[in-house]
């Protein structure tokens, strides 16, 4: 007998895309942010591989509330990340956690769909997943990006800067020499180059890091920052440094936020 034929189709891993108003006090109707067809495909998956299972299944809910999923919640089978992907990232950079995601796609290889997850916007983007989306690759797998919001996107768009040329950086450092010496080295970069720099921080740390550019960035550096996208409540601000440094208000330590600048 043909080995071939006894093997069952491989599934597809579909990269879902989750609304950008986690661990925010107000959410927005997952119909104005996310089309049908992508919340339907969400509704038909079973396997799921996420950042944290709480928050993916607060997001089946929000989902079952407009299509019915294929199983009930508790019969979801969802798989978390290991942790240290969480902090350090799972690309297999320098300092990134060392994951093996082949073993977590073990649903597909036996012919189900799976659907990876992260706990806003676009998994893999800003966030871990790429040693999944790697290894399904590797494993000759399909792979399908569904569309959704991606901050990193919406802030660049509505900054004002330059849209053809930019990077993003992730985190930048926590101890105040290193984050300063950063600062100078992406200012350098969006002047010289004309390349946008973005870059994120802990809520938390939201406000010494906006102390931090204000004190460094030279006056003539343009500063956009973007918080809340796709809430009632968003906030989407672009100036020049100089006139930053006249206002007073800070961001707030409870929403992420993405910082941009450039020319």
């Amino acid at each position: 007998m043909n080995d071939a034929a006894t093997q069952p189709t491989r599934g597809t891993l579909y990269l879902v895309p989750a609304p950008l108003d986690f661990g925010c006090d107000e959410q927005t109707p997952l119909t104005q942010v996310l089309p049908d067809g992508t919340l339907r495909t969400a509704a038909r998956l079973t396997h799921w591989i996420c950042e944290n299972a709480k928050s993916t299944r607060a997001y089946l809910k929000r989902i079952d509330a407009l299509h019915a999923l294929a199983q009930p919640l508790q019969a979801q089978q969802i798989t978390e990340l290991p942790r240290e992907a969480h902090k350090k990232g799972d690309h297999g950079d320098k300092g990134a956690a060392v994951v093996d995601a082949k073993p977590l796609l073990a649903p597909l290889l036996l012919g189900h769909d799976m659907g990876l997850v992260s706990e806003a916007g676009m998994p893999a983007v800003a966030d871990p997943g790429s040693s999944i989306v790697r290894a399904a690759h590797d494993l000759g797998i399909r792979v399908v990006p569904l569309i959704g919001p991606v901050s990193l996107l919406l802030a660049l768009a509505a900054s004002g800067l330059n849209g053809q040329n930019y990077a993003f950086v992730g985190y930048l450092p926590q101890d105040a020499g290193g984050r300063v010496q950063r600062i100078k080295e992406l200012e350098t970069l969006a002047l010289r180059q004309g390349q946008t720099q973005q870059f994120i921080e802990t809520p938390y740390r939201n406000a010494a890091l906006w102390q931090a550019l204000l004190q460094t960035l030279q006056p003539h550096t343009r500063l956009a920052l973007a918080c809340g996208l796709t809430l009632e409540s968003a906030r989407i601000e672009s100036r020049l440094v100089r006139e930053w440094r006249q206002h007073k208000e800070v961001p707030d330590n409870r929403t992420p936020v993405v910082f941009s600048i450039g020319r």
